[in-house]
């Protein structure tokens, strides 16, 4: 009976993906939960396992295909649809199998591990070129079980985690941390059996050269891993002067970071002209470049004009006196910090006073699912959060009986995690109303673009001294601008314009955050 290979339940917030790898084609045979595609959209790469073992029969979305949430794939049929295949080579296995077991006898004997694997990088999508060896999380020699994280792997987009293949340990570590790798490049030499006795395998191994493959380069007497090698070049440092902490003495970027730090790896300022001289610019030279624009770069795009394409959206503005939040944030934030072990910021002043809104004024706080209406009984806000691979947005969930402490925790937690390419689907999905704060790079003022299926999104600004009117007085506050883009297809303006100046207020006195008026 065959057997449905479907892509995941996408959240509300992504509406298609693309198939951007095929692990598997048909004929192959496949086991239960090994990866044979995966879909890439605008937010994650998304793995999609084997069901059940069997045999890969069909191939129903191709590569580059673009594709709905739980639509099917391909299918799997039993796995004697492949025993033809398998019986066709047996003949050939036979004839190689006494070659095969002295072969695996004397590697047996030379070091007692038992069968040896190649440890590799995952395949990229078609979006990712490459990625770097971020943290082996065993080291050679250790135990360990199968399908325990070996290292992870982090690109542009997600980090990705490297498995073991089967209880043993590390024999060999082929590319160091920092290390830049392609798709499916050998990272390590595993080797099944215990790990005390693959440790020894090591301790034999030289260290890594310029010919190894592991892309180190050898540059004098030393040895440099590739990020080290790349931040060299971009520093123009005297490599004789940077003492290397890897293994043999090799210079890991870690180093070469310490050594921009303190200046110790300066070149003589003899070379300095010379470098000024050799490149002269040419007169007239109007360089151009032109690549291809990624898959994701391609969802992204289309996501955002189908976002505008699709609502009816408008934006209203207010302003608001950040006066009092100030004054409370300056004589609180010391008490604040030591009771809660954690800064006190704006964002969470920001978060309540939207939960309070969102409470007052429901079709701000809904949905719309088709030709339905879908109003939600909680607040869950998405804030954006910039990290280095762009702007991702997590979600606070239930923010209504959450206090401002554990909402400052959380977005300091997803801050970190999404730097670090930890950030998981589930913390994305489901939110119910969106904040940006582009203030945070100095913005004065924009229109955010909704979040579709929510039809709210609120943009926070740079607070900026401005002169105003206060009791008939010129007086210098703090003021920052409100955004508030909305769908009207939803929304009523008034409503829109109600429900950024309820924020307003609450933010203008957060006396009315702790007595609910």
């Amino acid at each position: 009976m065959a057997i449905d290979i479907k892509a995941p339940t996408f959240p509300e917030s992504v509406a298609e993906g693309t198939v951007a790898a095929w692990h598997k084609k048909p004929g192959d045979s496949v086991e239960r939960d090994e990866l044979i595609v995966e879909i890439e959209t605008d937010k994650v790469v998304l793995e999609v396992v084997a069901p059940e073992a069997g045999t890969l029969t069909d191939v129903m979305a191709e590569e580059g295909e673009t594709v709905e949430s739980e639509q099917v794939l391909g299918k799997i049929g039993e796995a004697s649809a492949a025993s033809g295949k398998e019986d066709k080579s047996s003949d050939d296995a036979s004839a190689k199998k006494p070659a095969e077991k002295s072969e695996e006898k004397k590697a047996s004997a030379g070091n007692g591990s038992g069968k040896k694997h190649d440890v590799k990088a995952p395949s990229f999508p078609e979006s990712i070129q490459e990625g770097t060896v971020a943290t082996w999380h065993k080291k050679v020699g250790e135990a360990v079980k199968r399908d325990e994280v070996l290292a992870d792997i982090e690109t542009d987009k997600v980090v990705l985690e490297v498995v073991a293949p089967a209880d043993g340990a590390l024999a060999e570590i082929k590319a160091e941390e920092g290390s830049q790798v392609e798709s499916e490049a050998v990272l390590a030499i595993f080797a099944e059996g215990a790990g005390d006795e693959s440790a020894t395998i090591a301790d034999k191994t030289p260290a890594a050269s310029a010919d190894d493959g592991s892309g180190d380069e050898k540059i004098g007497d030393k040895i440099l891993a590739p990020a080290a090698r790349k931040m060299v070049a971009e520093h123009d440092l005297d490599v004789a002067k940077i003492d290397g902490t890897g293994k043999g003495g090799r210079i890991l970027k870690e180093d070469v970071q310490k050594a921009v730090k303190d200046g110790s790896a300066k070149k003589a300022s003899a070379s300095a002209p010379a470098k000024a001289a050799a490149a002269p610019a040419v007169e007239g030279e109007r360089i151009e470049k032109r690549v291809p624009m990624s898959r994701l770069r391609q969802t992204i795009a289309k996501r955002l004009v189908q976002a505008q394409q699709t609502a009816a959206m408008l934006t209203t503005y207010n302003e608001v006196d950040m006066s009092e939040i100030m004054a409370l944030r300056a004589q609180y934030k010391d008490t604040f910090q030591k009771a809660h072990d954690i800064k006190l910021g704006f964002m969470g002043f920001f978060v309540k006073a939207a939960s309070e809104a969102l409470k007052r004024f429901p079709d701000v706080n809904a949905s719309i699912d088709g030709t339905d209406i879908v109003y939600h009984g909680y607040q869950d806000i998405g804030v954006a959060v910039s990290t280095d691979r762009g702007l991702v947005v997590p979600v606070l969930r239930d923010t209504d009986s959450m206090k401002i402490a554990d909402v400052e925790r959380a977005i300091v937690d997803f801050g970190k995690r999404g730097r670090d390419g930890k950030l998981g689907m589930d913390d994305m999905i489901g939110g119910t109303f969106t904040i940006t704060n582009g203030g945070t790079f100095g913005s004065l003022m924009s229109t955010p673009i909704i979040n579709p299926p929510q039809t709210a999104i609120l943009g926070m600004h740079k607070i900026q001294d401005r002169p105003m009117a206060v009791n008939g007085k010129v007086e210098i506050r703090p003021m920052m601008y409100l955004a508030l883009s909305y769908d009207h297809r939803m929304i009523d303006g008034k409503d829109a314009v109600r429900f950024l100046v309820t924020i307003k207020e609450l933010l203008e006195d957060p006396a009315r955050l702790l007595l609910d008026v």
